[in-house]
């Protein structure tokens, strides 16, 4: 069974490693959409993969550091493209939520990645 809890969050930045005169290149910012999916069987007794409290909690510490902040200055998105802060989303909640299957940023309503961790 898959599930999913979605986030939202605002922040600036920039691209530093577009060509010159590129329009990401220039300081802007997005109302990112943020979906986090778990992956597991469901609990006969709970009825459930996992509470969608836990994958809020979880989500919390990350929410805080990214909404509302300049993206290129946090640790690991100093390059923050949608596919940077994917990773570096999984790579923050992995360790505590080992159910994670993947993370969708979308940073427009048609502009989006999915990240599903490293192949094994």
């Amino acid at each position: 069974m898959i599930l999913y809890k979605e986030f939202t969050f605002e922040a600036a930045h920039r691209l530093p490693h577009v060509p010159d005169g590129h329009k990401c290149g220039r300081l802007h910012g997005h109302s990112f959409l943020v979906r986090i999916y778990v992956e597991g069987d469901v609990d006969p007794q709970a009825g459930w993969v996992i509470d969608f409290s836990e994958i809020k909690q979880a989500f919390k510490p990350v929410y805080e550091q990214l909404d509302h902040h300049y993206l290129n200055e946090i640790e690991g998105l100093e390059n923050p493209t949608s596919e940077v802060i994917a990773r570096w989303i999984w790579q923050k909640l992995k360790p505590s939520l080992p159910l994670l299957s993947q993370v969708e940023i979308k940073e427009t309503c048609t502009a989006g990645c999915i990240y599903q961790g490293e192949a094994e």
